[in-house]
């Protein structure tokens, strides 16, 4: 299952580092890309993972989420 992420503070390439550790971090997350221009990430799960365990891995990155959708 694909999903974007809408992420509010990513303003340069250290800020997409720390959200692509983040999320590679993350049993079950591939990361297929983050823009910081577009400010958001593309992963695609291999397994399910709650949303909530996404939430918090990019909440400790320093970083919110705006919204998570299917694409």
């Amino acid at each position: 299952m694909k999903k974007m992420i809408l992420i509010e503070g990513m303003s340069c390439h250290h800020c997409k580092g720390r959200v692509e550790r983040a999320l590679g971090e993350i049993d079950g997350v591939i990361v297929e890309s983050i823009s910081v221009d577009e400010k958001n990430a593309i992963i695609n799960l291999t397994k399910d993972v709650d949303e909530s365990v996404i939430r918090q891995a990019i909440d400790d990155a320093g970083y919110d989420i705006l919204e998570i959708k299917e694409i």
